[in-house]
């Protein structure tokens, strides 16, 4: 019952959490741009015709690709 009413201490160590999987996306193409994301992760969503919308798709239900994704963010952050 605690949990429901304080969902945020759940994950207090998460440095992703509340964080929307669209915005590391826009975070990461801004950084790197298409070409730079699609060398440091080797998915076709960032290759063949990318965009957003695409690559949410495809990581929302490919969790392996996600992590990758999530792994790159959190070492980009700790650079700036």
């Amino acid at each position: 019952m605690d949990k429901q009413n304080n969902p945020k201490k759940e994950q207090p160590n998460n440095p992703l959490h509340g964080v929307k999987l669209a915005d590391i996306l826009e975070s990461l193409a801004s950084h790197y741009g298409w070409e730079g994301l699609a060398a440091k992760i080797d998915i076709n969503c960032f290759k063949k015709d990318p965009s957003i919308k695409s690559s949410l798709k495809f990581l929302r239900k490919t969790q392996w690709a996600r992590d990758k994704v999530e792994q790159l963010y959190l070492e980009m952050d700790k650079r700036k």
